[in-house]
This record gives structure tokens, C-alpha cells and sequence, in this order.
């Protein structure tokens, strides 16, 4: 069946655009350093885009528009700076995008002494970045690339190993990676993958949970397996209660070989991952500023001076204006124009939602700057979407490995969107402030008889926090707290620990 003309048209629109809206994504997403990086790239990749003389970034600081080369009495480069993005050069400017669309690679290139020498700077900076250590990810398809799998099971062996989490875990069950709109086999070929994935070394990478990574870690030459595996399929609960003398009577096992196989147990990893997002630890650096104002409310700024004003070369617009430049050329170039204003405007947007977004959380978190975190409030990200008239989804982005320096500290955006309960007076009350209160209590608690999780239920709710147990055990232990039991025996014995370790983790 032939499509109408106007299909045929938003077939065309929604592939022009599809590229783009990805490029913008992108680009907000990305933290301040990353942006940093990929405009770097981006410089280096087209020579189309390039950076403000040193003048016009003293022009621009100074509140003057920048000053740029003049390429015609009727037309003006592109330029961004660091308070707008000139929305009339755009308009003004061809419309490179509908007349030019990107094309899956550039079929034309300039000449090969200036590629070359665009390969040979890039190349030397690369051989002076810093090397970052390998990746859970970039292990484990290392491995995967010695295995004999076919086309469907070597995809769902990928899928898995990007759901793994810090830790080395698979947090979800098959069933949730299968593509509605995918082969009718993939849950198959998703089991045979997680067998696969299991396999691999850290020993019990892809468990779905810590009995079944221990479990995976003991192999069939582990002395005294069949122990080991009992203990940790029945009994780690009472391992970590230390109820040795119920497992001497469930197992018939000696008190003195329990002890044997709790040694051998805590050599055991209980997060195979955690080796491989421990060793690097990225620099922060703040996307955006909050500080207090003159009429007592909290303003954002953002913290991009470093990021250079861009702008489509002179030159190259000259270029192509030229009737002497041959048709291969001129197509190359419109390209690069092309994707070099996209990058100008995805970089304006991102400073445009990034700022919105930041303000509107400030605005709505003031009680956290001005009292500190106990007074932080419930937020839903749909909240500051609804307030600055975006997707949940675009606000997820923007967010998304963004820090901001309050007087509070520096803060991940993230951090100011939290849950919340209901107090006795009405009021909500964000989880955060529950995990503080908690562990206020905790800390207070009479030493040689700690709270039960019931009893903080009651202490809770003096404070006028009403809570179910089930809440409290769950903080408790997320928090790492033990029982009151274990509690009280680590107390006493250590002067008032409140945070046993609790074993095995």
C-alpha cells in the first residue's frame, strides 16, 4: 500500500529528526567535565566549528555581544554565548538540516594532508589521557568474545551485562529483558546467556541476589562444598544472627566445623563487581551554583564559564559561498555546518533546562539550604516537570550525574528528589528526614537494652512520624544497622557501636 504524501512527509521529518533529538539527549545528559570533553571532540572533528578569539570572550564577560568576523553585508555567523543563543542567526542562517540531512557517513573529505594532521593531534592527546581502569561491562565482553554463541544468544548475553548493576548483580528476572516486539525464543536464549554470564570470572557475577552469588562461588573443588553450599542455602540468615548452636542441631554439623565454614564463607565476595567501581573515583565538578539573594530567596547560576563560545567558522561559510568551490566540497561542508549548528543549539538547550530544572528544585528545597537535610521535602521529578512545562523523562536527563554546590555541601540534583510519609500534624515528611530521625533515636537508645524495630515504631511516632515496622526494618537494614539483639552484645562489648558489621556482606 503506497503512502499519502503527507505519511511520506513525516516518514522524511521523523528521520531528519530522530538524529537530532538523540544528539540533544546527549548532550543534556551529560555532566559539566563530559561536555567539556565532547565540545573538545567536536572542535577536533570538524574544522567548521570553532572556538571565540580571546577578544570576544573579554566582550562577552563584559556584558557585549562577541565580536566575530564579518562574512557578508546580509548574513552573520552563528555565535553562543554565554547568556543566549542568537535564535535569529538560525532562522537567518540556511536551512541545513531540511536542504542537507545527515547521511550515515560523509561520502566527500578534504584533502588528505589536513585530515592527517587532524589524526596526529587528536592521536597525541589521546595518548596522554589518563587511562581509566577496565569496567565490569568491558571484562566480561572480553570473555564473551571466547565463547561459541549464536547471533540471538550472544545479544541476550550483551543485554544482561548491561543490567548488571555496581555490584555484579542481575537486580531483575529474565522475563523483564524480553522485547515484546522481539523473536518469540528470546527467553531461551536469555537463560542460556545467564548461564553463560554466571561462568565468567568475578566468581558470581549475574546472581540475582547474595545467596545465589555465594552459592555460584563455590565450585566443585571448594573444600568441603557440599557443607558450604547447605550452609548457604539453608542457613545464612542464622550465620548472620550468629545462631550457631541451631545450625549444629538442623545440620548435625560440630560447632568447630560451623566456624570452619563461616571462615571460608567471609573469603567468599558477596559483591564480584564491586572491584571494578571502587578503584576510580571521578572528580565532581558543579554544574550549577545556589546562593542566597538579596530579597531572601535562593538563585541558580550555572557554573559553565569554562565551557568556550562556539561558532560556525567565517571562513568555511565564505568558502561556501564561493562559486569557485567545486559541488564534492561544498556538499562536505554544508554537512559539517550543519551538524556544527546542531551542536550550538543542543548546548544552549541544555544550559536553558538545566538552569530551569536546578531553580525549580531549589525553589521547592529551600527548607534543605536554609535548616539542612533533616528538613528536606517529598519531590516527584513529575512535580518540577509539571512546573517548568517539560517530560518527567527530559527532567530524568537533566538531572541525571548533575551536582550543585549549596551551603549544604555539593549536592547530586538527584539527591532532592526523595518519597516521603505523612506525620500526625499532616505534614509530609521526606523519607531522608525518616532515615535521620532513625538513626537519631538509634544512637540514643539505652545501651544494655537497645530498641526493638517495634519499639522504634513507637519512638518514631512520639516524633510524630508514623511508620509501619516493615518500613523500619527495611531502613534499619539499609542502613547497616543490626538487630537489637545484635545491637546490645556489640555495645557492650565496644562501648556504644551502633553499626555491627553483619555478616556475610
Amino acid at each position: 500500500m503506497r503512502m499519502s504524501f503527507g505519511q511520506e512527509m513525516r516518514m522524511a521529518q521523523k528521520q531528519l529528526l530522530a538524529p537530532r533529538m538523540i544528539q540533544s539527549m546527549e548532550i543534556l545528559q551529560l555532566p559539566l567535565m563530559a561536555l567539556e570533553e565532547r565540545i573538545e571532540q567536536e572542535i577536533q572533528n570538524n574544522e567548521t566549528l570553532e572556538v571565540e578569539e580571546p577578544e570576544g570572550q573579554e566582550a562577552a564577560a563584559a556584558g557585549e555581544p562577541p565580536v566575530v568576523s564579518s562574512i557578508g553585508p546580509d548574513e552573520k555567523p552563528l555565535v553562543v554565548d554565554q547568556e543566549h543563543a542568537n535564535q535569529a542567526d538560525f532562522e537567518r542562517s540556511y536551512d541545513w538540516s531540511s536542504e542537507y540531512p545527515d547521511t550515515d557517513e560523509d561520502r566527500f573529505r578534504p584533502s588528505a594532508s589536513r585530515i592527517e594532521e587532524s589524526s596526529d593531534r587528536y592521536l597525541d592527546e589521546m595518548a596522554n589521557m589518563q587511562e581509566r581502569p577496565e569496567t565490569l561491562s568491558n571484562h566480561l565482553h572480553d570473555q564473551l568474545s571466547l565463547y561459541d554463541l549464536t547471533e540471538a544468544e550472544r545479544q541476550a548475553a550483551d543485554k544482561i551485562i548491561y543490567n548488571l548493576d555496581a555490584n555484579g548483580y542481575l537486580p531483575m528476572p529474565l522475563e523483564e529483558l524480553v522485547d515484546p516486539d522481539g523473536p518469540a525464543n528470546q527467553l531461551e536464549s536469555l537463560r542460556k546467556a545467564i548461564s553463560i554470564v554466571q561462568s565468567m570470572e568475578p566468581a558470581g557475577v549475574g546472581a540475582k541476589d547474595l545467596r545465589e552469588c555465594l552459592l555460584l562461588q563455590v565450585r566443585p573443588d571448594t573444600p568441603d562444598g557440599p557443607k558450604l553450599r547447605r550452609l548457604i542455602s539453608d542457613h545464612l540468615e542464622d550465620l548472620a544472627a550468629n545462631r550457631l548452636p541451631l545450625i549444629e542441631r538442623k545440620t548435625g554439623f560440630t560447632l568447630e566445623q560451623i566456624e570452619e565454614l563461616r571462615e571460608r564463607l567471609h573469603a567468599l565476595q558477596p559483591k564480584p563487581g564491586a572491584v571494578y567501581t571502587t578503584s576510580f573515583v571521578p572528580v565532581v565538578k558543579p554544574d550549577a551554583f545556589v546562593e542566597p539573594a538579596a530579597d531572601g530567596t535562593w538563585k541558580v547560576r550555572l557554573d559553565d564559564i569554562d565551557l568556550p563560545n562556539l561558532r560556525i567558522s567565517p571562513y568555511y561559510r565564505e568558502l561556501l559561498s564561493s562559486p569557485d568551490t567545486d559541488p564534492a566540497t561544498r556538499e562536505y561542508i554544508k554537512r559539517k555546518i550543519n551538524a556544527a549548528q546542531w551542536l550550538i543549539e543542543s548546548i544552549e538547550q541544555r544550559r536553558s533546562t538545566l538552569l530551569k530544572t536546578a531553580q525549580a528544585i531549589v525553589d521547592h528545597q529551600t527548607r534543605f539550604l536554609a535548616e539542612g537535610p533533616e528538613a528536606i521535602e517529598p519531590l516527584k521529578m513529575q512535580q518540577i516537570a509539571d512546573r517548568i512545562g517539560m517530560h518527567v523523562t527530559t527532567v530524568s536527563r537533566a538531572v541525571d550525574d548533575k551536582w550543585i554546590q549549596t551551603p549544604r555541601g555539593l549536592q547530586p540534583l538527584r539527591r532532592f528528589f526523595v518519597g516521603g510519609t505523612v506525620s500526625a500534624d499532616g505534614d509530609e515528611v521526606a523519607w531522608d528526614a525518616v532515615r535521620l530521625k532513625l538513626q537519631e533515636i538509634i544512637d540514643a537508645e539505652p545501651k544494655d537494652n537497645p530498641y526493638s524495630d517495634d519499639e522504634l515504631v513507637e519512638q518514631l511516632a512520639k516524633q510524630g512520624i508514623t511508620v509501619a515496622r516493615r518500613t523500619v526494618t527495611k531502613y534499619r537494614k539499609a542502613m547497616n544497622i543490626a538487630s537489637s539483639r545484635q545491637r546490645r552484645d556489640w555495645k557492650l562489648a565496644r562501648g556504644g557501636a551502633t553499626r555491627p558489621e553483619v555478616r556475610p556482606e
